[in-house]
């Protein structure tokens, strides 16, 4: 298990811009591959973003596709999903996670460390 803490969520106008980050702890944190989680009321938790254990290869939904970015720093222990030209659907409670394969792909059965969340909305 890796404890993580998210933190960077708020309200923001639609095309605007936010950053979270997730903390982690732990020495085994650079071994694990990590990934971002959303959900909102009634839905189930969707895969947003992964990236691999050594930042090799990043992974993401279509629908962020081309306005998220994930990051992973092993020396600072962090992991940051930099979202820009946010729309009222990226409204959601944004979870990190982290993935003990190493692998970071969008398989939320690999991810077993979740931090507590942190909202994102989006206003028009």
């Amino acid at each position: 298990q890796v404890p993580l803490v998210e933190s960077g969520g708020g309200l923001v106008q639609a095309g605007g811009s936010l950053r979270l980050s997730c903390a982690a702890s732990g020495r085994t944190f650079r071994n694990y591959g990590m990934g971002w989680f959303r959900q909102v009321p009634g839905k189930e938790r969707e895969f947003v973003s992964g990236i691999r254990w050594n930042a090799g290869d990043t992974y993401y939904a279509d629908s962020v596709k081309g306005r998220f970015t994930i990051s992973k720093d092993n020396a600072k222990m962090m992991v940051y999903l930099q979202m820009n030209s946010l729309k009222l659907e990226d409204t959601a409670v944004y979870y990190c996670a982290a993935d003990p394969t190493g692998r970071g792909k969008p398989d939320i059965a690999e991810f077993t460390s979740w931090g507590q969340g942190t909202q994102v909305t989006v206003s028009s």
